[in-house]
């Protein structure tokens, strides 16, 4: 299932087509690749046109540090995890996880990373290498690999902090721990593991790692769908989330009766039928 989706979503395809459909509009801001005209980073300061891997640094801090954001994002607002959460429904990591998302979550995605590319006077072949180079970190940092950086020493110790692997976005996918229900809020980086370093959600532990996964039982049911059926009750919780005053309320959610986000704190809506069960951690959104 996931290598189908990584077909459809080849070398970042996607995000590359938001950047060509917007390039239009960044005329609009005076410049940018549809005007031929300097825009962005290079108008503000000229020094860039004459140090092109410079820029070019400068363009994949701020690529980064937006998709940082982001994803935080993804993980606090309701209706946006609805969508998100089918990314970390995945019990078994491997290499082709990083591809299974909803389309309509990956449109919203390409667009916001696509715009700040315009906006930064990105080339259309810069901003193709940005997203293939950040696709293929993300294929490596979601690998189903154990790397023993404790044997490396301090060259481990570093490694881990200057660029996000395996054992570092296990843990932003591990299943929520009940009596440490926040830790699973942590490592959301894409690339570079600095932004949680200086942000505070940075996890490094020589704990065992927890199993992957969500503890909801509706986004967990994704697992045993077919590409067509994930995107289609994907786009229901969506519905049900957006539609809604709590899909609005940022916190961790899980989805009940119609698709309508409870948050934590919250118990489960009643019903004629059944009991009203009090929050616990099988009834939680596993927010890894």
């Amino acid at each position: 299932m996931d290598r189908n989706y990584t077909l459809l979503m080849l070398l970042g395809l996607f995000p590359l087509f938001s950047f060509l459909v917007l390039m239009p509009f960044a005329s609009l801001l005076g410049g940018g690749p549809a005007s031929g005209e300097p825009s962005g980073l290079i108008r503000w300061l000229p020094w860039f046109a004459d140090h092109p891997l410079a820029a070019f640094v400068v363009y994949y801090l701020v690529y980064d540090l937006c998709y940082y954001w982001m994803h935080r994002a993804q993980h606090v607002i309701p209706w946006w995890w609805a969508m998100h959460s089918m990314h970390h429904s995945q019990r078994q990591m491997s290499c082709w996880t990083n591809d299974r998302s909803h389309y309509l979550d990956g449109m919203l995605q390409s667009f916001i990373l696509a715009g700040v590319g315009l906006i930064m006077g990105v080339e259309p072949s810069e901003f193709a290498l940005l997203v293939l180079l950040s696709e293929l970190v993300q294929n490596f940092s979601h690998a189903n690999i154990r790397l023993d950086f404790g044997r490396l020493g301090w060259l481990g110790r570093v490694g881990q902090r200057l660029l996000v692997g395996p054992l570092f976005h296990r843990h932003h996918h591990m299943l929520r721990d009940p009596e440490r229900p926040a830790r699973h809020n942590c490592n959301f980086g894409q690339v570079l593991p600095w932004w949680d370093m200086l942000f505070g959600t940075a996890l490094y532990t020589d704990e065992p790692v927890r199993p992957t996964g969500v503890s909801d039982p509706e986004v967990d049911a994704d697992n045993e769908r077919g590409l067509i059926a994930m995107q289609w009750f994907t786009l229901r919780r969506f519905w049900g989330a957006v539609s809604c005053k709590a899909g609005w309320r940022l916190g961790d959610v899980s989805f009940g009766p119609g698709y309508r986000p409870i948050h934590d704190e919250l118990p489960r809506l009643h019903t004629p039928d059944q009991e009203v069960p009090q929050p616990d951690s099988t009834a939680r959104q596993s927010r890894s």
